[in-house]
């Protein structure tokens, strides 16, 4: 008796054994290797020579695919390694680089900017929580007046329509000030001392700075006009990017429209007609045709291609916007350096789509929180 109970349990723990082995051998990393430091990947159908550079510095290596349940293979000089990639899991492997650095490489699946934009199509019309009514400077300001007659804004607008009118005042800043995204703004962040110090400078000025310069030229020609923060719904708070840009009010298309002074940028329809940023959130999110104007460029170096412009960087964008509440001159200027006489606190309306993760409080701060888009675009 006692030899069977022995006999048994050698047979259980030589069994239990091997399945620890079994397990850890399973669950063993795979490894590939590499002579080069740049690798090919085929991304679904998609193909993309010398794309990824092995970083072994990096733990892990974070390669992001859009492609839902497809298939994407690493290619080295030497090597390859395929793995058909769900939602809600993670890949990893190692790179042997000249079989002395390993890099940690994993592939996870992330929705594209389109389908988390797609998700976000729903508002809610009859939010009723309050929020304050947005206000427009009168082009009467003594600030405003100054401006224009300044920077002679009348002649720089041009004798044509509304539209070709604003069209003007963008092209003349976007070739005036570049954009430069990697320095703060001036302290005093008003048109004239801006553009002033920027050209003393020989700087230029971040899409914020670019969006409230140009917002002011539009106000002190008597267009009602907002600069919009355009954020990302980043509900792991890792993407700090967001863009800026303007939303001037046509009276004789009765609309808002979309003006990004950064790109030198304004959207049309297929009829060559201008849209608004509502306008071209609901088109990206239904896929239906949009245009980018001619001349678009990133300090008239680079042109704007539209997929990436549209489908691509303001997909992501587009998620939640904001707003001042008061469209005025120096609004964001600090309250000591102001030279306006303005020293009220300035206060943001913040529009969230249905499907953001946090929709409380209803004010954070000097931001006000609101589902319903009828009230963020209202006509002034």
């Amino acid at each position: 008796m006692k030899r069977s109970l022995f006999l048994a349990a050698f047979v259980w723990l030589v069994g239990f054994l091997l399945a620890v082995k079994l397990i850890h051998k399973n669950d063993e990393i795979p490894i590939i290797k590499a002579n080069s430091e740049m690798v090919d990947i085929r991304d679904g159908s998609v193909f993309k020579k010398a794309y990824w550079h092995i970083s072994p510095n990096l733990s892990p290596d974070r390669y992001i695919t859009s492609s839902k349940n497809a298939t994407v293979t690493f290619i080295t000089d030497i090597d390859s390694i395929s793995f058909r990639v769900k939602p809600k899991e993670k890949y990893q492997f190692v790179i042997l680089l000249n079989n002395k650095e390993k890099a940690l490489t994993e592939i996870v699946y992330i929705p594209s900017y389109r389908e988390t934009l797609q998700k976000a199509v729903m508002y809610d019309p009859n939010d009723n929580r309050p929020v304050p009514k947005f206000i427009y400077q009168s082009a009467d300001n003594p600030n405003l007046q100054s401006l224009r007659k300044h920077f002679k804004l009348d002649s720089i607008a041009g004798n044509g329509n509304e539209f070709s009118k604003v069209v003007n005042l963008l092209h003349w800043l976007h070739n005036l000030v570049p954009h430069d995204g990697n320095h703060n703004n001036p302290d005093i962040r008003n048109a004239e001392s801006m553009i002033s110090i920027c050209t003393k400078e020989n700087r230029g000025l971040n899409c914020r700075g670019l969006a409230i310069t140009l917002n002011e030229c539009y106000l002190s020609m008597g267009f009602k006009s907002r600069y919009v923060t355009c954020l990302p719904k980043d509900s792991l708070k890792i993407d700090n990017d967001c863009h800026v840009i303007n939303s001037v009010f046509l009276n004789s298309l009765n609309k808002w429209v979309w003006i990004d002074p950064s790109f030198n940028v304004f959207i049309l329809n297929e009829n060559g007609d201008p849209l608004s940023i509502e306008e071209v959130r609901q088109r990206i999110i239904s896929n239906v045709p949009l245009t980018i104007s001619p001349g678009a460029n990133w300090n008239n170096k680079n042109p704007v291609m539209k997929e990436d412009y549209l489908y691509n960087y303001m997909a992501k964008n587009l998620y939640i916007l904001e707003c001042a509440v008061a469209s005025e001159f120096d609004a964001e200027t600090p309250s000591d350096l102001k030279t306006s006489g303005n020293g009220s606190e300035l206060q943001y309306i913040k529009l969230l789509p249905l499907d953001y993760f946090s929709q409380k409080p209803d004010k954070t701060g000097n931001c006000f929180n609101t589902n319903n888009s009828n009230e963020f675009w209202a006509k002034p």
